[in-house]
């Protein structure tokens, strides 16, 4: 595994509809992946094509953060415009989109651009049903990100190679007070319509944006926001290179910083002042159908609040009948509490620093890897590191996945919480790893930004049921690979299903079912056993972020669903490698599309000879 601390970071695997709404591990090279396309246009494909193309590019141009992101760095001086005309411009754009797709003949196309029409239809139909709901689109601070995280992790993402890419890094430091002013006056808005975070989650916010802020004795070097200039090309010649840091150095100190307290300020104030002390959703005006919007959207699915919790009791129970099964496996004769007690404060159970636990986390990826041949008939070019989270994500926030760019310039990142290597027990490690990384986010994300045949906007996509089902999905495919060959890892496994489980009766039971944030937090220690720091994070997460966790088990469940019954109608002709590659080949999509594709798969499996 070779080491890839300094390459900068790609986007977070998060939904992105049009992007118009709100060490390393190499895998063994495979054929770029290509969907089936037509050599020689017909006349609407011709049209289609170059629809997503303009759309791709006005999306390019409005989103200059995202398309950093996706490897395209010519609007890498500037930050997203949010202002009350280009928000307007933005839907009005998704609604030309929209006429432009209607008018094309679907009867005209072949089966790969019919269904990239449907989806770029479906995208655009989901951004517009968020347009009306203002205040909910008002509340941009989350527990565990938001704005007040964006330009952290867009620096990092950020190349600084050069001198021009350093020159637009720069520029990007001088537009943020600008930034800040905007999303100052939209959280204003959202304060006189009654959307304000919940106190906890303001907490939270506030906790990170004084780590962000300079702290006395501290140099600005230390700053996240200073990062691209710790990384500048060797190719730089050293005086040009202590030029630039030191314009770095006077724009953090001179404008970054101030933005930063004024933002700070804001909170803590009279936004703080004005919070909740519950963000449950049915409490806010026009909340309920806010929630019944996001079900549907973070499932891709009709399912109702009221399902969804049903489903979350019955899996409970499922995986708390597993975890009583670990538990007589290493013959503990004490209760659940007991249990959870002694597998969390053993020493044996912990690495001893967070060059430990970054190792840790690096032996079981090369693990993997070698035995990601044997469930997949081809594997992603791109590679992916481990690296150690920023600092000012703060030592409760969850372990995530960035993705590599469309170039291949950038590998995927498994971003560990080094900070908490006291409280990420060993046991706990494998699953995390086969979620965040192989043959999870990694190998579903960077297969599909290899899909040369398909348009770059599906091959960006991000669809929560389909991207956190997948990875949700392939933790349980560790059992195949290698891992959880003891009981404590088993658990480990366990445990983080239950939470996945959990999710599903705690977001709706805070948002539909008017529980409280206590009752929510109880519940959660009760059913999974974790620790109160994680599951009190975790609870606030659902707060900001409504319906969101309820996207990995029911994607989780439809992904197994459609593998068993593939099985089943092919009998000794299934092949799990091939299977596997009919559910990532296409790239993210809702879960209905998912079930269309595999049935076909199917069926051309059992044509063949």
């Amino acid at each position: 595994m070779r080491p890839c601390q300094t390459l900068p970071q790609a986007a977070s695997l998060a939904i992105v509809v049009l992007g118009l709404v709100g060490g390393c591990a190499s895998a063994p090279p495979a054929p770029l992946a290509t969907a089936a396309a037509a050599t020689v246009r017909s006349p609407a494909a011709t049209t289609l094509h170059a629809l997503f193309d303009a759309a791709w590019e006005s999306n390019m141009r409005r989103n200059p953060g995202w398309a950093t992101y996706v490897g395209d760095n010519r609007y890498g001086d500037k930050l997203d415009d949010a202002s009350p005309a280009a928000e307007a411009a933005g839907f009005a754009e998704l609604r030309r989109q929209l006429r432009a797709a209607q008018a094309i003949d679907r009867q005209a196309l072949n089966a790969t651009d019919g269904a990239s029409l449907d989806l770029f239809k479906y995208g655009i139909e989901e951004g517009l049903a968020f347009e009306p709901l203002l205040g909910f689109r008002r509340m941009s601070l989350g527990a565990q990100g938001g704005f007040h995280t964006d330009l952290p992790w867009l620096l990092q993402a950020s190349p600084a190679a050069t001198v021009a890419q350093a020159e637009q890094v720069l520029a990007r430091l001088a537009a943020y007070p600008h930034r800040v002013d905007q999303e100052l006056v939209r959280l204003r808005e959202g304060l006189a319509l009654g959307w304000v975070g919940a106190r906890p989650v303001l907490d939270r916010v506030i906790a990170t944006l004084d780590v962000q802020l300079r702290q006395p004795g501290t140099t600005v070097d230390k700053s996240p926001f200073y990062e691209p200039f710790t990384r500048l090309g060797s190719a730089i010649a050293a005086a040009e290179q202590a030029a630039l840091q030191a314009r770095a150095r006077t724009l953090i100190d001179g404008q970054v910083l101030p933005a930063v307290r004024r933002l700070r300020d804001f909170v803590a104030g009279p936004y703080a002042a004005a919070a909740p002390a519950a963000g449950n959703l049915s409490l806010y005006p026009g909340g309920p159908a806010v929630y019944a919007a996001l079900v549907r959207s973070n499932t891709t699915t009709d399912l109702t609040p009221q399902q969804v919790h049903a489903i979350g009791l019955r899996e409970v129970e499922r995986l708390r009948a597993r975890i009583t099964q670990v538990m007589r496996d290493m013959a503990w004769t004490g209760d659940f509490d007991s249990f959870v007690r002694h597998l969390n404060t053993d020493p044996k159970y912990f690495y001893t620093s967070p060059e430990a636990l970054l190792a840790g986390y690096r032996d079981i990826g090369k693990r993997l890897d070698a035995e990601m041949p044997t469930l997949f008939a081809e594997l992603p070019r791109a590679p992916w590191c481990v690296r150690a989270m920023p600092a000012h994500m703060g030592a409760d926030a969850a372990e995530s996945y960035d993705g590599p760019d469309f170039g291949g310039s950038r590998p995927g990142w498994f971003n560990a919480n080094a900070l908490a290597y006291k409280t990420r027990p060993i046991w706990s490690m494998e699953t995390l790893v086969a979620h965040e990384a192989v043959p999870g986010h990694h190998m579903q994300v960077a297969r599909a930004s290899e899909l040369g045949g398909l348009p770059r906007f599906r091959r960006s996509a991000g669809y929560v049921a389909y991207s956190e089902g997948w990875a949700l999905y392939a933790e349980t495919l560790g059992f195949d690979l290698g891992l959880y060959k003891d009981p404590p890892s088993r658990f480990g496994h366990l445990q983080w299903q239950m939470v996945r489980a959990v999710r599903l009766v705690v977001d709706t039971g805070l948002h539909d079912l008017g529980w409280s944030r206590q009752q929510a937090i109880d519940y959660m220690l009760a059913q999974s056993g974790e620790s109160r720091g994680l599951v009190e994070s975790e609870i606030d997460r659902y707060t900001s972020w409504p319906g969101q966790a309820l996207g990995y088990y029911i994607g989780q469940l439809k992904i197994v669903e459609l593998r068993d019954r593939a099985r089943a109608a092919l009998g000794e002709r299934f092949d799990i490698r091939r299977f596997h590659m009919a559910v990532l080949d296409q790239g993210a999509v809702p879960l209905g599309v998912l079930e269309q594709q595999v049935d076909a798969w199917v069926q051309t499996q059992r044509r063949q000879p």
